[in-house]
């Protein structure tokens, strides 16, 4: 029978692509959990992980194990939680981007309250600059935002993927002396990225559609109103994406963070782990 701290070890290393950052994950040191693989790839019989330099990725006999790792992991964290079943957990307030709200996360998010009728969440979809504010001010318990890359701080961090776009049936006349924008409000990271990007290769701008709605700047790209920068869940089958073939070289990196407030309950760290697991399926089928 598999030891599920084993497991967890083996998923978190995955996840999170090395040992230091999997024992944060884990709250263990990088030794322990390198202990732990070892002793799940000496169970098995078999080589788990290919570890080259930094990088740790699984073989393809840690891939097969994966996908049943999750789902036992999964099947125990659900039987403790209806065992459990306390009749109340109190509240997890949690901060995500309009993205990922849109994005198979709100199934998540009821399955997970459905499990734990005790427990109330309250769902905040919002820029990150102002989840950052509200997580720190104690306004939030956990907080899924996008910062730029290379920040300290965090359960699990993920890179993210984004790109300029523009409408597929009427694109933007790329020769035009000022270039169109559309994006959020003052303070969202992607504008900041958009205009410094076009101000560094010497070009003007001017704000075309401003909207705090990420349908509406879905909308505003589609038909043709200015370009914008979206990340890769949110570009939709109506949306060209241009490269620097088209004079768009790629702004700078992002990257998705998953942040917990310093007195997080066990309730907001359950659905922390959830939370990793889904966002790092979603960059694992990105890839």
């Amino acid at each position: 029978m598999f030891d599920l701290e084993l497991l967890r070890s083996f998923v978190s290393v995955v996840d999170s692509g090395g040992f230091t950052r999997a024992g944060e994950r884990v709250h263990k040191t990088q030794s322990t959990v390198s202990q732990q693989i070892k002793r799940l790839e000496d169970d098995v019989g078999r080589p788990l992980l290919n570890r080259a330099g930094k990088t740790v990725v699984p073989t393809e006999d840690g891939e097969r194990l994966l996908s049943y790792a999750r789902r036992m992991l999964s099947l125990a964290e659900e039987a403790r939680d209806v065992l459990a079943r306390p009749s109340d957990e109190g509240a997890v307030r949690l901060g995500i981007p309009e993205d990922f709200a849109a994005y198979r996360l709100t199934e998540l998010l009821a399955n997970f309250a459905r499990a734990r009728p005790g427990l109330r969440l309250d769902v905040r979809a919002d820029q990150s600059i102002h989840l950052r504010r509200d997580l720190e001010r104690g306004e939030l318990d956990l907080a899924l935002l996008k910062r730029a890359a290379g920040e300290k701080g965090g359960i699990a961090v993920w890179p993210e993927r984004v790109h300029w776009v523009t409408s597929k049936a009427n694109p933007v006349d790329l020769s035009c002396g000022s270039v169109p924008l559309i994006g959020f409000p003052a303070g969202c990271l992607y504008r900041a990225g958009a205009i410094h990007a076009i101000e560094a290769a010497g070009r003007s701008w001017h704000m075309a559609y401003s909207s705090s709605s990420l349908v509406g700047i879905q909308a505003a790209v589609g038909a043709g109103l200015g370009l914008g920068i979206l990340s890769e869940i949110a570009i939709l089958p109506n949306h060209r994406i241009l490269t620097a073939k088209d004079g768009f070289a790629p702004i700078d990196k992002t990257e998705m963070a998953l942040v917990a407030a310093p007195d997080a309950s066990p309730a907001t760290l359950r659905l922390a782990d959830r939370l990793a697991e889904f966002c790092a399926a979603v960059q694992s089928k990105a890839a």
